[in-house]
């Protein structure tokens, strides 16, 4: 489970092999083996102690900001895995090895949108036609994609140019289909300028730091990405490989509007935009955690789909060592890495 700390002045300390969180006169007490991961959304104080308890139990502590962006994180400094898995990551950067990653990554982003897109047109008869025919625009982009051929450098600006104009008919889509008064017209971030863009940017910003910590545990360098260019402190794989669970985010994201369960208390005005409040990003917060848990069909087993992020970035690693960039989808050739995922309890972590 995920521990949250969301409110103003909590204080967490250890206590025997227990974290303790303490605010005014409320106390919750919760076993270190229980907990995957701290995450703390707001000013709070933690001690040396529980900061040990839980690198020594290999929990990870991200604190996050007013946009849900992780701007730290303290775990144990070891990469999982071996060196191998780096190496191989840094070699095939040239070779259509890395494009076909990429393209991988970017189509199942598409699919994902075009499916959900599918579901909501199922509800909304009025809407059927606007609906499909911003399918058919994503679904062009997404064949347009799978014919790439070459490397990244030479078709990084092609795969931009198609994920840009498919997210363009998306996002127009979700638009149409939110409540009147929540409308938006695109993205927006740093800051958003709507509700509905609050909400998904702080959504991704929890999601950045799962990815990046399923990376870490799978042996995979955060920072070498294919499609996402270097730059300083930039993660750049973990912005490539989070294209392909974006959708994990979005439909809780877009339930909460259409489903009228957000409320004016969750905004607070900002310079030229808004963010959450505390009331939002508690209830967005408890939304996307209990979408993550939902259980899902993955590669023959049922997993959560959290732990689906671990799998995946396990069978890139694994598919790096092997040097076959080749996807098998048989589930009987689904082999056990060996790189030490407590993530999964160890029993979950499968390549294919």
């Amino acid at each position: 489970m995920q521990l949250v700390v969301n409110s103003y002045g909590s204080y967490i300390r250890k206590s025997g092999e227990c974290f303790v969180v303490k605010r005014e006169d409320r106390c919750l007490e919760i076993a270190a083996k229980k907990i995957s991961s701290i995450l703390i959304a707001t000013a709070a104080y933690i001690t040396t102690d529980a900061i040990k308890l839980a690198i020594d139990n290999n929990i990870d502590i991200v604190f996050l900001d007013s946009k849900g962006d992780p701007y730290a994180r303290i775990w144990h400094p070891k990469l999982g895995s071996t060196t191998l898995i780096r190496r191989r990551q840094l070699e095939i950067y040239g070779r259509p090895e890395a494009l076909a990653l990429v393209r991988e990554w970017c189509a199942c982003k598409l699919e994902n949108q075009i499916e959900f897109l599918k579901r909501l047109k199922k509800s909304r008869s009025e809407r059927n036609d606007e609906l499909t025919r911003y399918i058919e625009e994503i679904s062009s982009s997404l064949e347009e994609m799978r014919r790439l051929r070459g490397t990244v450098e030479s078709r990084r600006q092609d795969i931009l140019g198609l994920e840009g104009r498919a997210s363009r008919a998306y996002f127009e889509a979700i638009s149409l289909i939110m409540p009147e008064k929540y409308k938006f017209s695109g993205r927006s971030r740093d800051p958003a300028r709507d509700e509905f863009n609050a909400m998904l940017n702080y959504g991704y910003g929890m999601l950045y730091s799962i990815v990046e910590r399923a990376c870490i545990i799978a042996g995979l360098d955060p920072y070498a990405g294919f499609l996402h260019t270097d730059s300083y402190n930039k993660r750049s794989l973990v912005f490539d490989i989070i294209e392909m669970f974006r959708i994990h985010i979005d439909e809780p994201v877009v339930h909460m509007f259409t489903r009228r369960m957000v409320r004016d208390e969750f905004f607070e005005p900002v310079e030229q935009g808004v963010v959450l409040s505390k009331e939002g990003r508690a209830a967005l917060i408890d939304v996307i955690n209990r979408a993550l848990d939902e259980t899902v069909e993955y590669r023959g087993r049922n997993v959560k789909i959290r732990n689906t992020i671990h799998m995946e970035c396990h069978r890139i690693a694994n598919n790096l060592i092997r040097g076959s960039m080749e996807e098998s989808t048989d589930a009987d050739d689904l082999e056990v890495i060996e790189s030490g995922c407590d993530e999964c309890g160890g029993d979950l972590c499968w390549s294919g």
